[in-house]
């Protein structure tokens, strides 16, 4: 597949589809790296926990750790067939997945990922905190008190339900990455509530980074700018659709499978000097 096939530019076809979405009715369907990415063992002998790991960013950070060498767990709502369809590509690799279902926004299922974790791979060496919950509204009196809830308890209280429960397991050398966004800079106004999350997300990174750095452990996080998932014609309205991504100075929306690098970067020995950093990965989108 040339570069132009895995990367097309705008416009793309108006599509919309009911949340959370799904990859094989995306139009066209993303890259995640399924032809492109080739590991080199970077992670040979890691265990990963990945939320949102069923699609988008998180499949495409799961089939590159694999590659690396990592068994992954796959986190993720509902998603049953794009979840499986991650875990196949990990087992293609020779790799263990496995996928658990549920709700991250409940404390006890967070400390469930990590007590399976720890009992099927006996060791957790890397954290993805990347699943998010977003929706799009025109008016602050739209959003409902439990929508502005489910928000921040999926895409912050998550990461600190996560973060708190895996620490104690992990040793020195481990890594957590959050999946901040541009929209931790230059909020939205119509994701009020979800770019409201994405600078909490920047912030307990750097806090977080500070708090555990006596342990050996690193905490990074990974700024996307336009990434084309499901996340997109699932909220976003489908004349947005179309043109999504066109603003970045790349005139395009990024693919899942061009953030890997990054994820990979900061979970692996190559970012061994790094914690408390945010990378941006936004096709031009300027966060200095």
């Amino acid at each position: 597949m040339s570069d132009d096939e895995r990367r097309p530019l705008p416009p793309q076809p108006e599509q919309k589809q009911t949340p959370p979405g799904l990859t094989k009715a995306m139009t066209p369907v993303p890259d995640h790296g399924e032809d492109s990415y080739v590991g080199s063992g970077r992670l040979k002998g890691k265990v990963a926990l990945i939320t949102g790991a069923d699609s988008g960013i998180g499949r495409a950070v799961a089939i590159a750790f694999a590659r690396e060498g990592a068994d992954v767990v796959v986190s993720y709502l509902s998603e049953d067939e794009d979840a499986n369809e991650t875990a196949r590509w990990i087992e293609r690799e020779e790799r263990r997945a496995l996928v658990l279902p549920g709700d991250i926004t409940t404390e006890e299922h967070c400390a469930h990922l990590v007590r399976q974790c720890i009992e099927n791979f006996g060791q957790l060496d890397v954290l993805v905190n990347n699943a998010a919950f977003q929706r799009t509204y025109a008016d602050i009196g739209d959003i409902s008190t439990a929508e502005w809830d489910r928000t921040f308890r999926t895409n912050i209280y998550a990461p600190f339900f996560l973060a708190r429960a895996a620490i104690p397991h992990m040793k020195p050398g481990g890594s957590i990455i959050n999946t901040t966004s541009i929209q931790s800079r230059q909020p939205s106004p119509h994701l009020l509530a979800y770019a409201s999350t994405k600078g909490a997300i920047s912030n307990f990174t750097a806090g977080l980074a500070e708090m555990v750095a006596d342990k050996g452990i690193r905490v990074n996080a990974v700024a996307p700018g336009p990434i084309w998932t499901p996340l997109i014609p699932s909220t976003m309205p489908p004349e947005k659709t179309k043109d999504f991504g066109k603003q970045a100075l790349l005139g395009r929306a990024g693919q899942p499978a061009e953030l890997a690098g990054a994820y990979v970067l900061l979970a692996s020995d190559l970012g061994s000097y790094m914690t408390g950093a945010v990378i941006p990965v936004t096709g031009g989108e300027i966060m200095i």
